[in-house]
């Protein structure tokens, strides 16, 4: 398979396509709704930045307890609950005088559900597209979030200022139940990819496992560590420059958009191991600049360069999925889905607290410092035998690429 359209061709992608975006739609602009509407109430960068990515936070408490229903709960079913319940969750953030600590905690309750959902997707995906062509629709589906960010970001800025931004968060609700809808009718029922009951000591044991290969552990660190500081960064565009904040956001999502198109429509595949760490590097590097405090047009412009070294994590997902079973797919999906996710709100967490101690500006610029930091202390485990075609899983013998 060598074009997006011939992905439309295959069964059930195309409604698996639909309720991914809608739900990727109803979180982009219920997040900055709930990111203005916070820090209109506290005037807080820190409980701001915490606000958009701070559910992260208890992806960490699913990814412990509950992630091995990735593989073990019938994907339409678990997709469509899932829905429903992002739904509602956010309709009770809209409620009138809610206050700050009850958002938060509905918040929390949804990253905690949450962190099975990247492993159904995902892992479906995997079930869907033959090894081959994962890369090829992992990157239409991360096309499709770069474009609908753009789109949702102008949208939320548009509907927080006619309708309010407890408004915005209602009309997030409604899409999220329309994805819902979507996945319930569109997909077909399966049997789980796993088999036993999903379960917290499953849960531990499969993590155990994936975790035990050195390989796959530099894969998880790198598609954690980096991009979680730099969405951080992001998480600062609000107090840098309220009035703004929209259009830094949907300019960030356009270089993110060209680098998933040329990382999984025309890189070759032997350039694609040893572009990983440049890109990681570029994902960082443009907000070192932020120390000069630029106008918003050369604050766009380094945005849009940085993140298109969000390819990089395309990249990686299609190593993790070399060195890891077919059987483990939905879990291992989720576990790097949950870590980011849980590194995305450490981030948000760091560029907070150093936003709220000097400036935001200074925020932006120590975190991107780390997060390049930290890609270059990875890259010696990301080269040679990371890059392997075949790895050793402990108790499972030789993983094979299945190309």
């Amino acid at each position: 398979m060598r074009s997006y359209r011939e992905l439309f061709r295959t069964s059930e992608f195309a409604p698996l396509f639909l309720a991914s975006a809608g739900q990727t739609t109803a979180q982009t602009v219920s997040g900055l709704a709930l990111g203005v509407l916070v820090y209109q109430q506290t005037d807080s960068a820190l409980l701001s930045s915490l606000s958009m990515f701070g559910a992260a936070f208890a992806q960490v408490v699913g990814a412990a307890t509950v992630l091995s229903g990735a593989d073990r709960l019938p994907p339409r079913a678990a997709m469509t609950a899932l829905s429903l319940l992002f739904g509602a969750g956010t309709a009770v953030q809209a409620i009138p005088g809610l206050p700050v600590w009850a958002v938060f905690v509905a918040l929390l309750g949804l990253g905690v559900v949450g962190s099975v959902s990247g492993g159904v997707r995902y892992g479906l995906l995997n079930e869907i597209l033959t090894r081959d062509s994962y890369l090829l629709g992992r990157s239409l589906l991360n096309m499709s979030v770069g474009v609908i960010q753009i789109c949702s970001f102008a949208l939320g800025g548009a509907l927080v200022t006619v309708i309010s931004a407890r408004g915005t968060l209602l009309l997030s609700a409604v899409l999220y139940v329309l994805a819902a809808v979507v996945a319930r009718c569109g997909l077909s029922s399966r049997p789980p990819r796993g088999a036993g009951r999903a379960s917290v000591a499953e849960t531990w044991r499969t993590n155990a496992r994936l975790w035990s290969s050195a390989p796959r552990r530099y894969v998880y660190l790198a598609l954690w560590v980096p991009n979680g500081l730099i969405v951080g960064v992001e998480s600062l565009y609000v107090p840098y420059s309220p009035d703004d904040a929209g259009l830094l956001f949907a300019f960030g999502a356009v270089g993110m958009l060209v680098g998933d198109v040329v990382a999984g429509r025309f890189l070759p595949a032997q350039w694609r191991e040893r572009l990983t760490v440049p890109l990681c590097v570029l994902l960082a590097a443009p907000y070192l600049l932020f120390s000069l405090s630029p106008g918003l047009p050369i604050a766009l412009a380094l945005a849009t360069v940085a993140t298109f070294g969000y390819a990089a994590g395309l990249l990686l997902q299609e190593r993790l999925m070399a060195l890891t079973p077919d059987t483990l797919s939905g879990q291992a999906l989720g576990l790097h889905s949950s870590g980011m996710l849980t590194m995305q709100g450490v981030g948000a967490a760091v560029a907070g607290a150093v936003a709220e101690l000097t400036s935001p500006a200074t925020g932006i610029v120590v975190t991107a410092a780390a997060s390049l930091a930290a890609t270059l202390v990875l890259a010696p485990g990301l080269r040679g035998g990371a890059a392997a075609g075949e790895a050793t899983d402990p108790g499972q013998g030789a993983v094979t690429t299945g190309q």
